[in-house]
């Protein structure tokens, strides 16, 4: 029963053929045995339980929704109240959240089953997973190499089947990234779709939660629950929601697809990028056609970002100083040393990296010539994809450069870690929406395909992947010893 889909489980909850105290039973019986991929910070047990004999009662009267009785789990970025939320920081590791982010809520609200909060990079800041204070996780189909990140627990979960479906976020690829380096379906929505209230924030301008799932068909019901304005969060966009599983089956022919020619560069393995126009033209079997587009200010997006993102780090982390909430030193000296010495201990290299990186840039001498800088090439980002989306009505490529790299292998380099996003951070930069997709194995670890829309258009781009789901089964692919 694991291995089915959130429709199929659905349906079979509503038919009786097992109840979901059960599938979630199931679940936590894989989520102890495999353990040593360490996907969870939190496992909530009986949290779950009592859920689920909720759920199961709920299924009976008939008013259930399409998430009631499913097991999920929930990136431990997003508050849940009386229930550890850690960011993956030593910072955190005492603090239980006295309310419910709203994605948490309307979760609940669904009737879905929370089988616990997932491991991540700290505070976000990572691509590997390698740097959470609870350890790295492992990616399921080769245990010797990262899930990618900052949403690594997510991705490896769900690939190694440990829950339906799981929630991420995606400051600048870590949704799609790790969805593609462990072969699942994640979708990075419009900035301003998915409420931030009460998810831990690292950079406040770039960050989104998004669904992480087996297929396409999971992601649309999930983004059902999680989409919406939300008058707690200054940022969300009071815009209807769609029905985002409506549109799935409408045929692709006229479907126009740009190729950024930036996308493949020197930077690209030459067998992922063979694995990625092999999928490309799969569509053009569909009907659709094909053109080549422009990004020319791409090979900006990676230091611009990295002045943006690590500036609102900066401002946003200043709130963990160990007076209020969180880690605190023992017996400090004065107000200073408790500062600086609580702040020491807990927070991780890469973070104190960024808080660095972004007090310099946003430093009186500095922040014309760095943050002002890059906020006016973020611009130039941004109208790049207006003009090609424009041509266009999506546009496609990798979503990263190399398949899942060994744990270790750049972790002392961290300029070569950054540019594992490379294909990823401008979409972020410009607030669009995306996805990765299974489409395929180079070596016998998946690759995934990033398809790029225009605002508010994840409807179209899960229709999208759907189409191309139903003819290829890359997403149906189980790891082995995972099966």
């Amino acid at each position: 029963m694991y291995n089915k889909t959130i429709t199929e489980q659905g349906k079979d909850l509503r038919a009786g053929k097992y109840s979901s105290v059960e599938l979630t039973q199931t679940y936590l019986d894989r989520i102890k045995k495999h353990a040593g991929l360490n996907c969870f910070i939190t496992v909530t047990e009986e949290f779950a339980l009592k859920s689920a004999q909720a759920a199961d009662k709920l299924l009976t009267t008939g008013n259930a929704s399409l998430l009631t009785g499913i097991p999920v789990a929930q990136k431990d970025i997003f508050c849940t109240q009386g229930i550890k939320t850690s960011c993956g920081s030593k910072m955190l590791d005492n603090f239980s959240a006295p309310y419910n982010a709203t994605v948490i809520e309307n979760f609940n609200q669904s009737g879905a089953v929370m089988l616990g909060k997932l491991n991540m990079d700290e505070f976000a800041m990572g691509s590997s997973n390698e740097t959470s204070f609870y350890g790295a996780v492992q990616n399921p189909w080769d245990t010797k190499t990262v899930p990618g990140g900052s949403s690594g627990g997510s991705a490896s979960a769900v690939a190694a089947r440990l829950t339906s479906a799981a929630t991420g976020t995606d400051t600048g690829g870590s949704i799609r990234q790790p969805a593609s380096l462990c072969g699942i379906t994640g979708l990075k929505p419009t900035y301003g779709r998915v409420s931030r209230y009460g998810m831990i924030a690292f950079a406040s301008s770039l960050d989104q939660g998004g669904p992480m799932a087996k297929s396409a068909e999971d992601a649309a019901i999930l983004m059902q629950t999680m989409a919406g304005f939300d008058p707690k969060d200054s940022t969300s966009v009071d815009q209807a929601v769609p029905d985002y599983s409506a549109d799935l089956n409408t045929p692709l022919a006229g479907l126009k697809i740009g190729i950024p020619k930036e996308f493949f560069s020197e930077d690209l393995n030459s067998d992922i990028a063979s694995t990625i126009e092999t999928a490309i033209n799969e569509y053009k079997k569909m009907g659709a056609e094909i053109k080549q587009v422009s990004l020319p200010n791409m090979k900006l997006a990676i230091p611009a970002y990295y002045v943006i993102a690590s500036a609102e780090c900066s401002a946003n982390l200043s709130r963990f100083d160990g007076v209020r909430y969180g880690y605190r030193c023992d017996n400090p000296g004065d107000l200073n040393d408790l500062y600086t010495r609580s702040r020491g201990e807990a927070f991780g290299q890469e973070v104190k990296r960024r808080i660095l990186m972004g007090t310099y840039a946003l430093s009186a001498g500095y922040y014309d010539a760095y943050y002002i800088k890059a906020q006016k090439v973020r611009r130039l980002i941004s109208e790049d994809f207006t003009r090609a989306l424009s041509e266009v009505d999506v546009l496609m490529g990798p979503v990263s450069p190399t398949t899942a790299f060994e744990q270790g292998a750049k972790t002392g380099d961290p300029i070569e870690m950054y540019l594992a996003d490379i294909y990823t951070i401008a979409i972020n930069l410009a607030g669009l929406p995306a996805m990765s997709i299974p489409a395929g194995f180079v070596e016998h670890k998946p690759v995934g395909l990033q398809i790029i829309g225009n605002y508010f258009t994840e409807s179209r781009l899960l229709n999208i992947a759907h189409q191309y789901q139903q003819v290829t089964d890359w997403h149906q692919q189980t790891p082995k010893g995972f099966e």
